[in-house]
């Protein structure tokens, strides 16, 4: 039978609150290997949680690796069938991983399942339209707690490596947004299982809990996520419906953006003003098939 021997969390983080980070690792059921990518090189951290927990393994990435090239590198390292993907601003109750015992006890065939939130205040699951999406949220789960989706938000995801036919799951030309969306269509063209379930539910603090919590990074934050966000949609579109679809897609966000820049200057909102010429940034650098090189100024 099929235990927690067979599972492996990983955890990609990268200057994370140490409460926030030891939280998410103690809620954790202490019987699953855990490895821990640090994108930071922090070796202190690295010695201090290996310290005080015996099931985890820190491994030091020797540079920022981004959320997918991350995930890559503990999969890489990882000698389980299965694979639970975490953010480290996550915490789970203890039925969680009961849950997730139970899924990958049973004869279950899936490639990935999604978490749900404890409320409904946002959508975790989705489909590659908008009609689509309508027809998920009428759709009812099933025996197991499952529905088939298109896609699930990526702060916490089980996958059996068995039913997924890749080589390297993320695309790493994404460096922010767009990498778990990416890797469910992928997953979806070869004819595997995408489920969200309504049994897995996670407690995700999001921006709360990045370094955009901290006053000091603030729109250090918010350009880093407006750069990254219209980056990452052009490229995404650009990848899977062609450069003219996807060109379609971004032309308001781009034409919005300018008229942005132009009104917050003179109305004197400055940092509104460098919010959009990031978000303006983001998207020429993509149609210009650019690298997404932008990052966090130290």
């Amino acid at each position: 039978m099929i235990n927690f021997e067979e599972l492996t969390a990983i955890i990609v983080t990268y200057k994370t609150n140490r409460k926030i980070l030891f939280d998410c690792i103690n809620s954790i059921n202490s019987q699953i290997k855990i490895i821990i990518i640090e994108n930071n090189n922090d070796i202190i951290l690295k010695n201090e949680i290996e310290a005080e927990f015996e099931n985890v393994k820190v491994i030091l990435s020797k540079e920022n690796l981004g959320y997918g090239g991350g995930n890559n590198l503990g999969i890489k390292h990882s000698d389980t069938r299965y694979v639970f993907i975490s953010n480290p601003d996550t915490v789970y109750s203890k039925d969680f991983f009961q849950n997730i015992k139970y899924y990958i006890n049973s004869d279950l065939e899936f490639s990935l399942i999604g978490a749900s939130y404890p409320n409904d205040n946002y959508l975790p699951y989705g489909g590659f339209t908008n009609r689509i999406t309508d027809q998920y949220k009428k759709k009812e789960y099933n025996n197991f707690g499952l529905k088939d989706v298109d896609w699930v938000v990526g702060c916490s995801m089980l996958l059996d490596l068995k039913n997924i036919k890749m080589n390297v799951l993320f695309d790493e030309n994404f460096f922010f947004f767009y990498e778990e969306t990416d890797l469910c269509r992928r997953i979806k063209k070869l004819e595997g299982k995408v489920f969200n379930s309504n049994k897995l539910i996670v407690n995700h603090l999001g921006q709360s809990g990045s370094i955009g919590s901290e006053k000091d990074l603030k729109l250090e934050a918010e350009k880093f996520r407006n750069w990254h966000l219209m980056w990452s949609e052009f490229y995404y579109y650009k990848k899977h419906n062609g450069f003219l679809s996807a060109f379609r897609k971004i032309i308001g966000k781009l034409l919005r953006s300018v008229f942005k820049i132009f009104f917050f200057t003179i109305t004197n909102q400055r940092e509104k003003k460098i919010i959009y010429k990031y978000r303006f940034s983001g998207i020429i650098n993509s149609i210009l098939g650019k690298k997404s090189w932008y990052r966090i100024k130290k």
